[in-house]
């Protein structure tokens, strides 16, 4: 039996795509398709992508024309799938001629002709819905939003607001087609969408602003710093038919949700222990020492160590203990203890005080380990008793970040889904009761 193998995206799947499979099937008596992963993807730099995997899955098999239907997860797996499969041929589109000739050690290589004026790159283009988004608050974090949103498909940032009107008109003369507003009623009048980077206190009025007003939502993070705001906010959202996103850039970062989708196969046993840090030291004349404006540690990180121990090991923990350092009514260090009912994990944040700044997920059969800074996440390893088993994985951080959050909100409005995997709604709401109740001091001590 001869044994073709063929790799692709199928995104939108359309003729060409099925002219391409036909004419792979037509050269052996077994097709095996490879889809790329979401993440592999992302990791790849194609944020456009439209269909995620399972629907591209489905999309291949409804053709008839696949045997055998694989994901691609990483570079080199082609290598070893057609050792693994033992693949006669290796079938790919004439727009690749030459790419992987290299496999010709493997295998035979056909490179097999393209159907002309049909790709999803232009089924895309042509039927792509357009995002007008919003920013609101012209800060120091907001300035890297532009560049990022260029790299997404389907989203054009066109105003600004900023109840500073000079730091509004500074932010729009850097970036071209983004007009300054000068009231956040005229910027909600001209957007459908808007990202909030203000300071912390003020997202409660600008998200509830922005959901009267009919526009989804994309807050920095921490979104509220109370539970019960949070809660609010989410059901006026799904009521109102609208996308509501907390822009935390760890939750969306390739690398990061591999290692989630790792840990929760059981690579390394039962999760029993998460111990994640992140800290920074400051000028202490910024807004993140000022009491009145919500500084310190916990309010200012917080949000990012809470993320790996709520996805892993769930909201539902028994109890959580805060010990913080307070200087000038702010926490320059806070550490928290939470205690599950078979596990434990622990947490620390410091913005005058330096740590390492790792993160370390053990386990009954290993543990994993994420140097500093783990919140970039570009590297992590699986280790085991045996180091012999120990696994490294490699990835990119492609610019700041910001563009794996702003290709999930855009594609959350597109395909109205209500909450992303990526950083539950459940999960942000409790991130947002732990604030409250550091703010309420409750199980908190002064160290």
């Amino acid at each position: 039996m001869k044994k073709v193998i063929t790799y692709g995206t199928y995104d939108l799947l359309h003729q060409g795509h099925i002219n391409l499979l036909k004419r792979a099937k037509a050269l052996g008596d077994y097709l095996i398709v490879g889809v790329t992963n979401d993440n592999f993807d992302r990791d790849r730099g194609k944020l456009n992508v439209r269909n995620n995997v399972l629907e591209r899955v489905e999309a291949v098999k409804a053709t008839g024309l696949a045997d055998q239907i694989i994901i691609e997860d990483y570079v080199g797996q082609k290598i070893d799938d057609i050792q693994k499969y033992d693949v006669d041929i290796f079938a790919i589109g004439s727009d690749w001629e030459g790419k992987f000739d290299y496999l010709n050690e493997f295998c035979e290589v056909v490179y097999l002709p393209r159907t002309e004026g049909i790709s999803s790159t232009m089924l895309r283009d042509s039927s792509q819905e357009i995002v007008n988004v919003g920013i609101i608050g012209c800060g120091r974090v907001a300035q890297r939003f532009p560049s990022e949103a260029n790299i997404v498909n389907g989203i054009n940032v066109c105003a600004a607001f900023d109840i500073d009107p000079h730091r509004a008109e500074d932010f729009v003369s850097k970036f071209e087609g983004i007009k300054a507003c000068c009231s956040l009623e005229e910027l909600l009048q001209s957007v459908d969408a808007v990202y909030i980077a203000t300071p912390h206190l003020s997202h409660y009025s600008c998200i509830k602003s922005a959901l009267q007003a009919g526009k989804h939502v994309l807050c920095e993070t921490p979104m509220v710093l109370d539970g019960d705001q949070a809660k609010e906010l989410y059901r006026q959202a799904e009521a109102s038919g609208l996308i509501l996103m907390e822009a935390n850039k760890t939750a969306h970062c390739p690398a990061f949700n591999h290692l989630m989708v790792l840990i929760k196969s059981g690579l390394i046993g039962d999760v029993v222990d998460i111990d994640v840090s992140l800290s920074q030291l400051l000028d202490k004349g910024g807004r993140e020492f000022d009491p009145d404006q919500a500084g310190g540690a916990l309010y200012e990180q917080g949000s990012y160590p809470l993320l790996p121990i709520f996805k892993l090991l769930g909201i539902n923990y028994e109890d959580l203990t805060l010990f913080s350092k307070v200087e000038n009514g702010v926490d320059v260090y806070t550490r928290g203890l939470f205690r599950y009912t078979s596990a434990t994990s622990s947490f620390k944040v410091g913005l005058g005080v330096k740590t390492e700044g790792s993160l370390v997920i053990s386990g009954t059969k290993g543990y994993a380990y994420v140097p500093a800074p783990w919140w970039k996440t570009d590297y992590f390893e699986l280790r085991y008793e045996n180091q012999n088993d120990n696994k490294k994985f490699f990835y990119k951080w492609d610019g700041f970040g910001l563009r794996y959050e702003i290709q999930e909100f855009i594609s959350c409005i597109l395909n109205k889904r209500f909450s992303s995997a990526r950083l539950r709604r459940r999960e942000s709401i409790q991130m947002a009761y732990v604030m409250q109740q550091f703010s309420q001091k409750k199980n908190c001590h002064n160290i």
